[in-house]
């Protein structure tokens, strides 16, 4: 089953070749038919961590780091570190970028970013939105849990950030603005790679994530309202490291209500392997590009989503503090 996204920076649409693509298949269609037993435990939270430990802790030889450094086809004139340093496959996931220099943004107020370098995806809760994705990729009620959040998005638009293993695997904000609420839910495990999603009943609901709720209406943030951001765990990702820094990567501090979130800036790493970030508005306060809202729509591109929902649904290849949307018109 052929997959393939939107490249923003040249329209081009390119086949992705998934990591591990054949035993993903394998597992959510003959043993999770045949075997639900097995089926669990493949993605529940201590396989995760063996996978975790056997795959990216072991160290490895000079010659091992080089060569997943060329099959990864990492920039090395991007990075922050010494990759002489790399000692595992963890400290190539959880590598840091010269970000300020070779993700450029446009740090206008009313200018929303894209959290990852990442294959996005537009989608609205609301039903006369010609993005209307509801259900399709998450519950409202079971992604956020807490009645008092759902009530606020339950009608926005959200934007799905689907970071790969040889992407840079930092995230960043979006938004300005002040935390309001942070919190943990416990879940499965389960992959991020698109055949899953179509497997499963919205994954994304379902497995382990971090909730952060920003308000933006506040002195200096983005003035686009109430943002949740979700960061979503996912098989061998055995833990999303909060790392808010206001300058670079120095000085981490943990998410905490009150704490001013500077867009932009490195908010956290999943640690490691392929990831998602999820990222609620309330209805009508922001503005997708054309651009996105045009690719994402493509009914001619072949995609997993699109034969699994019978919807024209397309990603788009993005980069992290690239342009996605503006403040609303309200």
């Amino acid at each position: 089953m052929q997959h393939c996204y939107i490249e923003r920076s040249t329209g081009k649409i390119i086949p992705e070749e998934f990591i591990g693509d054949k035993f993903i298949r394998f597992l959510y269609s003959k043993v999770r038919e045949n075997s639900q037993f097995m089926f669990n435990l493949a993605v529940n939270k201590t396989t995760t961590k063996l996978l975790k430990f056997l795959k990216y802790d072991k160290k490895l030889s000079r010659k091992e780091i080089d060569y997943y450094i060329s099959m990864l086809k990492i920039n090395l004139d991007e990075l922050y570190d010494d990759p002489s340093q790399f000692k595992t496959l963890s400290d190539i996931f959880e590598r840091r970028i010269k970000y300020w220099d070779k993700r450029p943004m446009d740090d206008s107020f009313d200018v929303i970013v894209s959290p990852a370098d990442s294959k996005m995806i537009l989608g609205s809760l609301s039903e006369d939105s010609l993005l209307c994705l509801k259900d399709k990729f998450f519950t409202l009620d079971d992604l956020l849990i807490k009645p008092k959040w759902v009530d606020k998005f339950i009608h926005g638009d959200y934007t799905i950030f689907r970071l790969t293993p040889d992407e840079y695997h930092y995230n960043h904000l979006p938004v300005s603005g002040i935390i309001i609420d942070f919190y943990e839910i416990e879940g499965k495990f389960h992959s991020c790679n698109p055949y899953s999603t179509i497997t499963v009943v919205t994954p994304l609901s379902i497995n382990r994530r971090a909730v952060t709720i920003i308000d933006t209406d506040v002195p200096n943030g983005s003035n686009v309202g109430l943002v949740a951001f979700i960061e979503v765990a996912a098989m061998m990702i055995g833990k999303i490291d909060q790392r808010y820094s206001d300058v670079k990567y120095e000085s981490p501090v943990e998410m905490k209500e009150g704490l001013f979130l500077k867009k932009g800036q490195p908010k956290s790493v999943y640690r490691p392997g392929s990831s998602t970030d999820v990222v609620l508005f309330e209805k009508g306060r922001i503005e997708f590009d054309d651009d996105l809202i045009a690719f994402s729509q493509n009914s001619h591109n072949k995609s997993r989503y699109t034969y699994g929902f019978n919807i024209p649904i397309t990603e788009i290849k993005i980069k992290v503090r690239e342009r996605i949307a503006t403040r609303g018109k309200i």
